[in-house]
């Protein structure tokens, strides 16, 4: 038996989204996600629903970079997702998101990931994410959100 204390870094930011809770919520779902975000195409989305919802499973990436997700909670009422996102040999993500209303047409997104790293790759993964990138990342996905809640129309990326 290995045991040794893990390589990890956590990461939170928060968003300022321009809809309800209500409407947010239902967006940050394997199946939904696709409407807003540029490329943006599981695999495989293994769902009772069809969309998201606890114990709801997608796979990313392929060959080596393929990732597993397992959707660990999912409570709309609540505003409350959490994800779990394995890269096997790789790394383990934790993914917990918080949604609050904050008026009937705004709320607030805690977003936190806590990556830990499962290999010495995973190590050099780990240790390249940075807060700058975390915040940078974040900021993309907000605009990109609240461009879709705004016009119901995907954001795209330029084009040289």
């Amino acid at each position: 038996m290995n045991i040794t204390k893990p390589v990890r870094v956590a990461h939170t930011y928060t968003q300022h989204l321009r809809a309800s809770a209500d409407h947010v919520v239902p967006l940050l779902c394997p199946v939904r996600e696709a409407d807003w975000i540029e490329g943006w195409s599981p695999s495989l989305v293994i769902t009772e629903s069809g969309v998201a919802e606890r114990d709801c499973m997608f796979l990313t990436g392929s060959g080596a970079e393929t990732a597993i997700w397992v959707v660990t909670e999912y409570d709309p009422p609540s505003g409350r997702i959490e994800f779990i996102k394995t890269t096997p040999g790789v790394t383990v993500t934790r993914i917990v998101i918080a949604v609050r209303r904050d008026t009937d047409s705004t709320c607030t997104a805690d977003i936190s990931y806590q990556h830990t790293a499962l290999s010495q790759v995973g190590e050099a993964a780990v240790s390249a994410l940075t807060a700058q990138q975390f915040r940078e990342f974040m900021q993309t996905w907000q605009d990109r959100l609240n461009h879709y809640l705004g016009t119901g129309e995907m954001l795209r990326s330029l084009e040289a």
